[in-house]
């Protein structure tokens, strides 16, 4: 794909991830939560120009500062989202203040990374990115659900002595 399409990708995909997380929703946990990071993450590496090829060592050095970025995002933005459970013992996400503040501070982050690239004159191609992408949202998905179970486990009250699924013996006699 072109750096044009990726560029769009990328966009359209921090535009859905945006719009959905900041509003509260009902997370599930059973779902398939590392799909949308996978596949980010298959589409970024299809790509033959991830790393410079003149500039081997110095592109992989960036790409890995580019996943360690994405790592430290997704588990901060995992830790600043409110996760509670409801009476009915529906689980609900949604991020805060704080995880407006990973969210700026990552973007930030990547902003240094692209601007030291470009001083250093590697050329960078938006395969990066969009990994960086996939590992935050893989991060942030993994540790946003381990919560959610931990949440709702906690929120279920166990049922008193035999549960009222079986009958007493005196009733069978």
């Amino acid at each position: 794909m072109s750096g044009l399409v990726n560029a769009l990708v990328i966009v359209a995909a921090v535009a859905l991830v945006i719009a959905r997380q900041f509003r509260a929703r009902a997370i599930d946990t059973d779902r398939r939560w590392w799909l949308l990071p996978v596949v980010l993450a298959v589409i970024a590496l299809r790509e033959p120009g991830i790393l410079d090829a003149h500039h081997r060592a110095e592109s992989g050095a960036l790409l890995a500062v580019e996943l360690f970025i994405g790592l430290a995002t997704g588990v901060g933005w995992g830790w600043t989202t409110r996760v509670w459970a409801a009476p009915d013992g529906v689980v609900w996400t949604s991020s805060t203040k704080a995880s407006v503040a990973v969210w700026i501070g990552g973007i930030a982050l990547r902003a240094g990374v692209f601007a030291l690239g470009s001083v250093l004159g590697l050329h960078q191609d938006s395969s990066a990115l969009l990994l960086g992408l996939a590992a935050t949202l893989l991060v942030r998905g993994g540790i946003l659900v381990r919560r959610a179970r931990s949440v709702g486990a906690a929120s279920r009250t166990a049922p008193a002595y035999g549960g009222g699924e079986r009958t007493a013996w005196k009733e069978c006699v």
